[in-house]
């Protein structure tokens, strides 16, 4: 891994401007991040399954039933054009 990331380089794609100081933090907190990557990668997951949830949760689930009614002449009735339950809008693409 190198000593320095050339976060002059990642600031201008990003098109960020940054001082020295701003540039000498960033190498810093990058190069923990790595360190913490590194660690974590390290780590054997043999026989460990995955989880979908951290905290080993469920949730609560909710009967699948509709609650509401669909009024559709209510809404067309004050549409400008409707055919066969379809509201009509003018051509954008020709």
């Amino acid at each position: 891994m190198p000593d320095r990331i050339d976060i002059a380089h990642l600031a201008s794609l990003a098109r960020l401007s940054l001082d020295d100081a701003a540039q000498e933090r960033a190498n810093h907190d990058l190069q923990e991040i790595i360190h913490m990557i590194d660690a974590m990668q390290a780590i054997s997951t043999e026989g460990i399954e995955p989880m979908t949830n951290v905290m080993d949760s469920t949730q609560r689930l909710r009967m699948d039933q509709a609650t509401e009614t669909v009024e559709r002449d209510t809404f067309q009735a004050i549409a400008p054009a409707t055919a066969q339950g379809y509201y009509l809008v003018p051509r954008v693409v020709e």
